[in-house]
């Protein structure tokens, strides 16, 4: 009998492989070059293929697949209680072989590299939004250093720059060259931001799904695309409370001796997905009192909860909507009101 179920533990370099057959006998447990890992695959028969989900899983779960293996792809959280003791790469490709057979154990999509270039404009734009969030902190963090006051947001920022040029006089030189220095960073960031953003809206009107979710109000195309993005098979999930539950949207339980109790959302998912709903939730929370079904049932959870409770309280059902429209297809419609 050849091998059935192999465990392969990912690395920079060298990789570990543990193979078992279908009475569970351990036949291969060697480690791989990176050169030698498709080498390796061409020789076997089709079999199943455990990883864990990390930085360039998806790629390896492409090369593989094409060979004509069955490729899944494992949270690191769910394959840890597997080892069984000490941290070496053969335990962990261990753990791996055994976790990927477990019949209760929950399986990342792969992604295509359509899907994850989507998802690289994402993250550079957040990454860019985080750098210019900083620059204007610094800008507005030195301007009061000197008495210049500055607000809050864009208006805040326009109202700095323009304070620092009518300022020119009454700064120091050197000061003067360090804050026109972070005026040039904004400007470049703002229109890279801009470029980047145009880009997403371009693959958001190439892409069916993300046209479709963008139809549920508090999703936008920037939220569209990335869900559609990150989301390759929303199969994966039973219901749309486990979907909610991935993004970390639901309350956390922690219960003992038949006491329930539930202590606020568990926030352990996709934190720019989570993120992006909130604060998409937020805009609809502001439109609240129109008369709309979901912003009727919002104003309604308004009147007993706080804002920021129930922000996220929506962007949980946002979340599960989102799921439904993955799943089963067409666009959202809105619910007549009672």
């Amino acid at each position: 009998m050849g091998v059935t179920t192999i465990g392969l533990d990912l690395a920079k370099n060298v990789f570990q492989v543990h193979g078992i057959d279908g009475d569970g006998e351990v036949l291969v447990r060697r480690q791989l070059r990176r050169g030698e890992v498709l080498k390796f695959f061409q020789g076997l028969p089709a079999c199943l293929v455990g990883m864990e989900a990390c930085g360039t899983a998806h790629h390896w779960a492409r090369e593989i697949a094409a060979l004509g293996h069955t490729v899944k792809l494992m949270p690191p959280a769910y394959v840890k209680p597997y080892v069984k003791r000490g941290k070496t790469d053969a335990a962990d490709a261990e753990a791996i072989c055994e976790a990927v057979t477990r019949p209760t154990m929950r399986f990342v999509a792969v992604k295509t590299v359509d899907q994850q270039a989507a998802l690289m404009l994402h993250k550079t734009r957040d990454l860019l939004v985080r750098q210019r969030t900083m620059l204007i902190n610094a800008l507005r963090g030195h301007l009061a250093e000197f008495g210049i006051i500055a607000a809050k947001g864009p208006s805040g920022t326009k109202a700095a720059i323009e304070a620092l040029h009518e300022a020119q006089d009454r700064l120091p030189e050197l000061a003067r060259r360090a804050l026109h220095g972070l005026v040039d960073q904004l400007r470049l960031l703002g229109e890279e931001i801009d470029r980047l953003e145009a880009r997403i809206l371009e693959w958001h009107r190439a892409s069916d799904v993300s046209r479709r979710l963008a139809t549920i109000p508090g999703i936008g195309p920037i939220t569209a695309s990335a869900i559609a993005a990150a989301v390759p098979d929303g199969s994966l999930f039973r219901s749309g409370r486990q979907f909610a539950a991935w993004l970390g949207l639901t309350p956390k339980a922690h219960s003992s001796g038949g006491k329930e109790r539930q202590v606020g959302i568990s926030k352990q998912g996709d934190g720019y997905l989570r993120r992006l709903l909130v604060v998409g939730a937020t805009a609809v929370m502001r439109l609240a009192r129109q008369d709309n079904a979901a912003r009727c049932w919002a104003a309604k959870l308004l009147e007993r909860k706080p804002a920021k409770l129930a922000a996220v309280a929506l962007a949980n059902k946002t979340a599960r909507i989102a799921w439904a429209v993955l799943t089963r297809g067409g666009t959202y419609t809105t619910p007549t009101a009672a």
